[in-house]
């Protein structure tokens, strides 16, 4: 059985077609390259300088990810410089990028930098990247000890305003669009009530389908 962490990375594997150029931000979004098939041609980018990154792996490399875990790279990969990564990035040529947060609205906004009086590294290259890629998905856990993440309007200081397109939980897949949230798909454990139990924002509920990959 998948923990949450992997129910939401192999159900954004599905967004990925064959041809795309994604950037895998740090946290669950690295583990998505792990539920990609073979035969599925996608090329992942990583901010740190790779080309064609490869899934996880346990052995002995000095490849990493963004998020500085152990990675690999696939047949043709390259490595980069920061400055070339960059320009792929702000240069809009990422059709997707997923990224982690701490808090995402129904108009799109992303919290995902700073919890105010913590310590944190600095916002990495979420700015560019939420605001220079094609797509936003954002990957998290649908609450945090029993609060929500998914808000009518982001509490903590904002990476972006207005640019997720698609939140994918372990509860739920939602839309972000024109009119508002909406609530497209649903995990077989949960039930619509749970859903909007757990959410704060306001979930527009039309034809709800069983989440797909699960």
């Amino acid at each position: 059985m998948m923990n949450d962490k992997e129910i939401i990375a192999s159900r954004i594997a599905l967004e990925l077609s064959d041809g795309d150029l994604v950037n895998l931000g740090i946290g669950i979004p690295t583990l998505v390259a792990d539920y990609v098939p073979k035969e599925k041609k996608v090329t992942f980018q990583a901010e740190n300088g790779i080309i064609g990154l490869g899934p996880l792996t346990e052995e002995d490399t000095n490849i990493v990810n963004a998020g500085g875990m152990k990675a690999s790279i696939q047949k043709g990969g390259a490595f980069i410089d920061s400055l070339t990564s960059f320009t792929f990035i702000r240069g809009g040529h990422i059709d997707i990028t997923v990224l982690g947060a701490l808090e995402v609205d129904q108009e799109g906004s992303i919290a995902s930098w700073i919890i105010p009086g913590k310590k944190v590294p600095g916002m990495g290259g979420a700015m560019d990247l939420v605001t220079g890629a094609k797509k936003v998905i954002i990957a998290l856990t649908h609450t945090n000890k029993g609060q929500s993440k998914i808000m009518k309007k982001c509490s903590l200081p904002l990476t972006a305003a207005h640019q997720a397109n698609l939140i994918v939980t372990e509860m739920a897949v939602l839309s972000v669009e024109n009119d508002g949230l909406h609530l497209l798909e649903v995990h077989p454990g949960y039930t619509i009530d749970d859903v909007v139990k757990a959410t704060d924002a306001d979930l527009i509920i039309n034809k709800v389908e069983r989440m797909k990959g699960v």
